[in-house]
């Protein structure tokens, strides 16, 4: 049995910048960080004749058409498998459509089980560039390539997505007690509201195709930002991160109506007023996780559960995708 892992994601500036429709015209540019909630894989031969897919659904099929799961269907048929006596199933710790990059996750986690078991020896940069072609090229998502790249990495990240599709890749030179302040004052709140990043990505993807100018002006602000928040990191100095983190709000909530909503917007509030320096929503917006920079997080911790909402504690992940067991 082989099993794999991919780790979730929060963006901590240039978030948006990562889709063809403004990086191939402009350069996109974000910082990611990996975290230490996972997707898994699990593959493995069966003596049966039949593939057996398990998710949220559970299929039994004969041939790799047949499979009713986008990523896993084009997957298999991307990477040639020939066999049928497989099953792969996937389990998470956060569940899909919170924002935290979970398509890509998951994509990354199967491209490395099904590579694995072919005994192919495959690369980072590698792994996530398969990983957008079966999201981007194929199933035409109006996506970015953040969450394949973040998955597929890990760490404290940031990456440049050239006019060509190319990216770079680069480590931030964080100190340890930056690192460790960080860690210990960003603070994830879920609003219980799930959705479809795609829904709200589309209507970003269609202005920026069009060269909305409003749409294009907003994405290149957000990307200056992105060079601010490393400029801030990497100088120690957290507490400009944090006011550069609700400047990126201010500004990301412009991009779409669907962005957020009037309770969001009180929670956002109410965060500010107790210890919260900045904060977004993670993701493409409209639900999921409220993400909170904060030097006070007793204060913050203490209003957010009155107000009803639930944390997840997180720390960062430095191992990208991996191969978690592999027994024959």
């Amino acid at each position: 049995m082989i099993i794999t892992r991919s780790p979730l994601r929060i963006s901590l500036g240039g978030g948006g910048t990562d889709l063809p429709s403004y990086y191939e015209n402009n350069e996109g540019f974000l910082i990611a960080a990996s975290i230490d909630k996972y997707i898994y894989i699990t593959l493995h031969k069966t003596f049966g004749t039949n593939f057996i897919i398990k998710y949220s659904d559970i299929e039994k099929v004969n041939k790799i058409e047949e499979i009713k799961h986008p990523i896993i269907r084009e997957s298999l048929k991307y990477l040639d498998i020939k066999e049928t006596n497989i099953e792969i199933s996937s389990i998470a710790n956060i569940p899909a459509g919170t924002g935290l990059g979970s398509s890509g996750s998951f994509t990354t986690a199967l491209l490395k089980a099904i590579h694995t078991y072919k005994k192919d020896i495959v690369t980072k940069y590698e792994l996530a560039n398969e990983a957008c072609h079966i999201e981007m090229d194929v199933l035409k998502e109006p996506i970015g390539k953040q969450d394949q790249f973040i998955a597929s990495y890990g760490g404290i990240t940031s990456f440049t997505f050239r006019k060509n599709g190319e990216v770079n890749v680069s480590t931030l030179k964080l100190s340890n007690e930056t690192l460790y302040n960080l860690q210990d004052n960003l603070l994830l709140f879920f609003t219980g509201y799930s959705r479809k990043a795609s829904t709200i990505l589309k209507e970003q993807n269609d202005k920026s195709k069009s060269e909305e100018k409003a749409m294009i002006s907003n994405l290149n602000y957000i990307k200056d930002l992105g060079y601010r928040s490393k400029e801030a990191l990497e100088s120690d100095n957290l507490r400009l991160f944090g006011e550069l983190m609700n400047e990126h709000w201010v500004h990301k909530k412009k991009r779409s109506n669907g962005m957020s909503n009037p309770k969001i917007n009180d929670w956002y509030a109410l965060a500010l007023k107790n210890g919260a320096i900045g904060g977004k929503l993670i993701g493409a917006g409209g639900g999921g996780f409220l993400m909170f920079y904060t030097e006070n997080a007793i204060k913050l911790r203490r209003a957010m559960y009155k107000a009803g909402l639930e944390e997840v504690r997180f720390r960062f992940d430095f191992k990208g995708t991996e191969v978690f067991a592999n027994h024959d």
